[in-house]
């Protein structure tokens, strides 16, 4: 190929040549370094920094001509194949270069892993990994716009992140022999800056459209697969707890930093969950325990807010009345105990469904317990002015009392204006409260045996279906990490991006508390149906199945929110569970004191319906 270079001479002089001609100027330059490179570079490419050797022209045009039908080819797949966190740096060998792009573009089925660390990486990690992670997605292209006095920073990150998680202990990662095999295969794909490399000049050659990226971007391209980037995320989290456990405060604080890192490769609920538990640990490492307990008005909002946002709430209110309107059938005056008052949100259904019993409805008494307000407010006497306007509209005799107290196990029954029995039936609510006593020593005995004083007709309890109880701060962290990772992705469909956000305030709070926190400040301290049974069993207590009319109507309740996809109602044993693609989340159950001889009969009589 034959091209004019007489523009670029100082003194052009016709017998000037590549090779010969000129001493002076530019001229001996070019002369001197052709003679270092055998007097064959393409001079016009040279001067932007590309070694071609003249006798190689013919090759690389045709090598970018295949490159151009190759990406034209796989532009409609999105190069997915090329996600292997490659960066190609302004290669000065413009034909190696090409010789990699076209053996990039053309290779066999592409396996993130390699053969052996597919094996290894599943081995290690499990179901573990795979109940976190979302399908997986198409490989993402991503750019990063930076200078070049930043450049070797992140080349640096980059590396210190490779060592950081090999560094990590146990078996929370990848065992050694695939990580080294791995880590070589990128570190040989990575190619740095040097000194022979034009700094700010991208290979003119490949259209810059068919890697997804405006024309006018001359920075490097790096391509991140970010299934193996979720993988990298869980182990990361794992390691930091093991970290945390082992007391070795330094890993786990480079580990944190990580988990940050890598979670933004991560889109929706993972990326979300990820975030709220570094910043959990981050608090345990750092010492920075959060407030507890949160100010009792922005929980009130933050709690409605996840009423509204989904299910379980509502499952929790409905399933639990249900039952107390079984117990109450033809009891003439009727009094609910209600452990979570809150905003009274789940009153009004039963004071409706009250209403239209079959000969008039009862006397209704609601006596509400809830913590102090920070600002002196009443707050539960506003709950209960609102409810006597609905009970006045539907015609229900009400009466209510409002029971400020920093815990249930201050409570106590002869506080409680309680009547004989056979004046009043009485009934005993619990909604995600229970919990919060185990971390006191005692509170939940002296509760339950409380309880047993009113001689209720029935106690509904609703709990979290987890166990975040446990001795072990590892077992512990595991344990919430597969509960909530479910509970955001079944937010991931909510129609309010509002409610969605605040919905996720609220279940970050649980996670900062049940991660960071120790002692009586831990007081998310969740446990699983079989737990409860076994303490209301110990405390003497007798269980009430919930009839199977309750659970078509959880059924339906689920339908008519949007559309019940991916929420499903299981029964256990007479409890009903709400929980989310076959992980169950919450739990209600019901119970009596075993010493009431009408325990059993009421429990087989809704059996046998």
């Amino acid at each position: 190929m034959k091209r004019d270079h007489n523009h670029l001479q100082p003194n052009p002089d016709p017998s000037s040549s590549l090779c010969g001609g000129s001493s002076t100027g530019k001229a001996r330059l070019w002369e001197e370094e052709a003679a270092q490179q055998d007097c064959g570079m393409d001079e016009l490419l040279a001067v932007l920094g590309y070694k071609v050797k003249t006798s190689d022209m013919a090759e690389v045009a045709q090598k970018l001509e295949q490159l151009e039908e190759v990406m034209c080819n796989v532009q409609d797949d999105g190069i997915s194949h090329l996600a292997s966190e490659t960066v190609h740096y302004n290669p000065s060998d413009l034909s190696t270069y090409l010789e990699s792009m076209l053996s990039e573009l053309v290779p066999p089925a592409f396996d993130p892993f390699g053969a052996a660390g597919t094996t290894a990486a599943a081995a290690a990690t499990g179901t573990l990994v795979d109940s976190f992670l979302p399908p997986a997605e198409s490989s993402t292209l991503t750019t990063l716009d930076f200078e070049n006095n930043n450049r070797k920073q992140i080349f640096d990150e980059a590396s210190c992140s490779d060592y950081d998680l090999k560094a990590i202990p146990g078996k929370a990662i990848y065992d050694s022999l695939s990580s080294s095999t791995h880590g070589n295969v990128k570190s040989e794909k990575r190619l740095k800056p040097t000194s022979e490399s034009p700094p700010d000049i991208f290979p003119p050659p490949p259209p810059a459209s068919s890697f997804g990226i405006p024309t006018d971007s001359i920075r490097p391209v790096i391509l991140v697969d970010s299934q193996e980037n979720g993988i990298r995320l869980v182990h990361a989290l794992m390691a930091c707890a093991e970290a945390v456990q082992q007391n070795n405060l330094n890993l786990a604080e480079a580990l944190v930093k990580q988990i940050g890192f890598l979670a933004i490769s991560q889109a929706g609920a993972m990326r979300k969950v990820a975030t709220y538990f570094a910043e959990a640990l981050a608090r345990r490492i750092y010492r920075l325990y959060p407030k507890n307990p949160l100010d009792h008005s922005l929980s009130d909002v933050l709690h409605m807010h996840f009423y509204e946002t989904c299910p379980y709430l509502k499952f929790a209110h409905f399933t639990a009345n249900q039952a107390i309107l079984e117990a109450f059938e033809g009891k003439e005056r009727v009094h609910v105990i209600d452990f979570s008052m809150n905003q009274g949100m789940q009153w009004p259904a039963l004071m409706q469904a009250l209403a239209l019993r079959p000969g008039g409805p009862p006397a209704f008494r609601l006596t509400g317990i809830g913590p102090p307000s920070h600002d002196n407010s009443d707050h539960l006497q506003e709950v209960g002015w609102k409810l006597a306007q609905l009970a006045e509209t539907i015609h229900v005799e009400f009466e209510y009392r409002g029971f400020v107290a920093n815990s249930l196990a201050d409570l106590d029954a002869s506080m409680l204006d309680l009547r004989p029995s056979e004046v009043e039936a009485v009934a005993v609510n619990s909604v995600f409260e229970l919990h919060k006593l185990l971390a006191r020593p005692g509170a939940i005995d002296k509760v339950f045996s409380v309880v047993k004083q009113m001689k209720p007709e029935i106690v509904t309890v609703v709990e979290q279906e987890a166990n975040h109880n446990g001795p072990v701060f590892l077992d512990r962290f595991t344990e919430s990490l597969h509960y909530y990772s479910t509970l955001f992705d079944s937010l991931e469909g909510s129609v309010s991006s509002q409610d969605k956000v605040m919905s996720e305030v609220y279940l970050g709070k649980q996670i900062c508390n049940v991660v960071a926190c120790e002692g009586a400040d831990r007081t998310e301290r969740h446990e699983s149906l079989t737990q409860w049974r076994n303490r209301l069993d110990s405390a003497g207590f007798s269980p009430v199945h919930l009839g199977s009319n309750a659970f078509k109507q959880a059924g339906m309740l689920l339908a008519l929110f949007a559309g019940g996809d991916g929420y499903g109602v299981e029964e256990n044993n007479g409890c009903l569970m709400l929980g989310w693609h076959n992980r169950p989340l919450i739990t209600t159950s019901a119970w009596k004191p075993a010493n009431d001889t009408t325990a059993s009969a009421s429990a087989t009589s809704t059996v046998t319906h």
